[in-house]
């Protein structure tokens, strides 16, 4: 029987499997993670062409079929992904994922503030697309700007839903993140980068003069005022915060 409180859609087409395992480019010396890995479709071939892989499951009836199925490189943890220390994890170099796509945003800010080479991830399409918008969309979020600070993001192929069991009620994609570095823009301070970048969005249709006014205060030297966050860059928007920054602390 499938449960879903778990937000679980189990992929079950093995050639989709594969080509998510193909664009890691693994080798015997990565070590990989996986979160969720359901029934073990893709674990079992990460296995075969990673060192070792690290699969956290949160599911203890998925915990109890796995166990006995997997090789002696899989290294299975029963834990919440969103809870665990990755730092307590051997390192790891590369993920891949068919990701519980209740988790999407946090897991993806998690994997985000750890080193790695290359994820490989899959997300329902109406995330996958915004983590690749561009401004002036409606696609385009906190979400599309806090991930281009970190990382550069592509959409690889469209996944169809009857790919997965049960079946999810949209499409989804696979999607490749390589982490720069280093930032792709300087920041003064990232927690209010992150707060400054919430508020516009929170009020998107607004022009940015505002919202700053009202949580941050009347700042009428800053650049962009008369316009809305979702015209800005992030870059844009990360010298907004550092400006606004800076007025504040003086």
């Amino acid at each position: 029987m499938v449960r879903q409180r778990y937000g679980q859609h189990f992929l079950i087409d093995s050639s989709v499997a594969c080509r998510e395992v193909a664009y890691a480019g693994l080798s015997k010396k990565d070590v990989v993670l996986e979160i969720g890995p359901g029934k073990g479709i893709i674990t079992r071939l990460l296995a075969q062409q990673a060192k070792q892989v690290i699969a956290i499951e949160i599911d203890p009836l998925l915990i109890k079929g796995l166990q006995p199925t997997l090789p002696d490189n899989v290294s299975l943890l029963h834990a919440d992904a969103c809870c665990v220390d990755f730092q307590t994890l051997p390192r790891f170099t590369k993920i891949v994922s068919n990701l519980p796509f209740q988790i999407s945003s946090p897991i993806t800010f998690k994997f985000l503030a750890t080193s790695f080479s290359k994820a490989i991830l899959i997300y329902q399409k109406d995330f996958a697309q915004r983590l690749v918008a561009s401004p002036g969309t409606k696609e385009y979020s906190r979400l599309t700007v806090g991930v281009a600070y970190k990382a550069s993001c592509r959409i690889l192929e469209e996944v169809p839903r009857v790919c997965f069991s049960p079946q999810p009620s949209i499409d989804s994609c696979i999607v490749e993140l390589v982490p720069f570095q280093t930032p792709r823009f300087s920041l003064e301070n990232e927690e209010f980068f992150f707060d400054v970048t919430k508020q516009l969005f929170t009020h998107r249709r607004k022009k940015i003069r505002h919202t700053i006014k009202a949580i941050y205060g009347p700042f009428e030297q800053l650049p962009y005022l008369e316009k809305r966050v979702e015209q800005l860059t992030p870059a844009q928007i990360g010298m907004l915060s550092n400006q606004l920054y800076r007025m504040i602390k003086n």
